[in-house]
């Protein structure tokens, strides 16, 4: 799905997925060049307008989200998908490490059919490949509406990088990402 962002005749284009806390999620994805936003917020629900305690406590269907706005001329949705399934466990049904719950599960929403067949070829062929030791149980659905989660969930490692949480769960993941993704960071 490309859109105009600007009047240069920038393209950019939309991935949202969910993969365990958006925390987390949002602070490897803001790392990799080519990805010019990304914003934490909740997908795949059935409730107009969720709240954060609403989706915590499982009331509304969605997932914690994060939706990637990206340049395919510098980084392709492929690529966005490698990072995807190596940054979290896409075999624990509704849990990432010690957060459990529907909102925790790992979801790819797609934006348009070259997305969807992309996401179910990458899907099959780790799930082939003998990489994980159980089923991949990655949703793969169609997009529908992304609510952008309240201001103090953005850029959260940025900006309580040095709590608790932020020390013990995040910069492990932030800095194994940064070894393994080392070619496809920001300068």
């Amino acid at each position: 799905m490309l859109e105009k962002v600007n009047d240069n005749q920038s393209q950019s284009a939309l991935a949202t997925f969910g993969n365990g806390c958006f925390w987390c999620t949002e602070a490897i994805f803001e790392q990799l060049d080519g990805v010019s936003k990304v914003e934490s917020g909740y997908a795949g629900g059935h409730v107009k307008n969720p709240a954060y305690r609403e989706v915590c406590e499982g009331r509304t269907g969605h997932a914690e989200v994060i939706q990637i706005t990206f340049d395919p001329q510098m980084i392709s949705y492929l690529q966005l998908l490698q990072v995807f399934f190596k940054t979290h466990d896409p075999t624990t049904l509704n849990r990432q490490g010690n957060d459990i719950g529907t909102q925790y599960r790992s979801a790819i929403f797609y934006h348009d059919e070259q997305q969807n067949m992309l996401a179910h070829e990458v899907k099959d062929k780790l799930s082939q490949s003998g990489v994980y030791e159980t089923t991949i149980v990655t949703e793969i659905s169609p997009f529908t509406v992304f609510y952008k989660a309240e201001d103090y969930h953005q850029h959260y490692f940025q900006r309580h990088g040095s709590e608790s949480y932020c020390q013990h769960v995040i910069l492990p993941k932030l800095e194994k990402f940064k070894e393994v993704f080392a070619d496809t960071l920001k300068d």
